[in-house]
């Protein structure tokens, strides 16, 4: 297990939450699959709550209250800003659109919401007491945030303009994929690729890939707890990966890594 005290560097995928209609459903559903625990909800913050991988917070739950109502039910993912402000200004000189003013959520940090110029909603952290992901490399923890895309180019030229992105082309010629490196960043922070184009009207978004011991039980976790398989288990370069659906029908993946499985962990 990694622990990590300091902010993620600007434009790294930092965080990501949900919102749940039923909030106890949605916090046993992913107790039983990641393996999750929970802070206290703060009624403050309308009843938002960490979820938590040794006591260290890995994503963020709140119920769908009434100004939340009609708000899809997907993992949202959140950038690191060191500026958001500033940042801001910088998504829409480069064609992107403010969802969601900066708002300053206590002493944890600043958060907004904004849209990129192929459709894509993402969020921004600016860290305060709340750094975003706090422990990485461990079951139930963000292994991979990616972007799939109808206009991977805009996309790629969009994210460059906003937070420095330097690419490395990983894909193949009717497949492109490449994963990113921010400034400042020691190792490929995640992923921009294009959607199936046989998949009419695919929509651009942001995902979350969970890490796990072994798929295979979890997919059978997911399908125990109430959740639904969109794709089985199958093999990647990095490792074996499947596509699933919580108690909304909310998308994430789960990925036993390749290290993992290689040492039997």
């Amino acid at each position: 297990m990694t622990q990590r005290n300091e902010s993620w560097p600007a434009g790294t995928p930092c965080w990501a939450d949900l919102i749940a209609s039923d909030p106890d459903r949605t916090q046993e559903f992913y107790r039983e699959v990641l393996g999750w625990e929970y802070g206290e909800p703060r009624p403050e913050h309308g009843g938002y709550r960490n979820a938590l991988i040794g006591g260290r917070p890995v994503a963020g739950l709140y119920p769908a209250g009434p100004d939340l109502r009609g708000v899809p039910h997907v993992w949202q993912v959140y950038l690191a800003s060191d500026r958001i402000h500033r940042c801001a200004e910088r998504v829409l000189a480069a064609g992107g659109t403010q969802l969601m003013e900066p708002v300053e959520v206590g002493e944890f940090g600043w958060m907004g919401l904004w849209q990129d110029p192929t459709g894509a909603s993402f969020g921004m952290w600016q860290a305060g007491e709340h750094i975003g992901f706090a422990v990485v490399d461990v079951p139930g923890s963000v292994a991979w945030c990616d972007l799939m895309t109808p206009d991977h180019h805009a996309a790629r030229d969009f994210y460059a303009q906003v937070f420095g992105y330097h690419y490395e082309d990983v894909g193949e010629d009717d497949a492109p994929y490449a994963t990113f490196t921010v400034p400042h960043g020691g190792r490929p922070a995640g992923g921009i690729g294009m959607t199936d184009p046989a998949a009419e009207n695919a929509p651009a978004a942001w995902s979350v890939c969970f890490q796990v011991d072994d798929v295979g039980a979890a997919v059978q976790r997911v399908r125990d707890a109430g959740g639904s398989v969109v794709e089985d288990p199958f093999d990647v370069e990095y490792g074996r990966l499947a596509v699933v659906a919580g108690p909304d029908r909310e998308s994430f993946a789960i990925m036993t890594p390749a290290t993992v499985q290689a040492t039997g962990t």
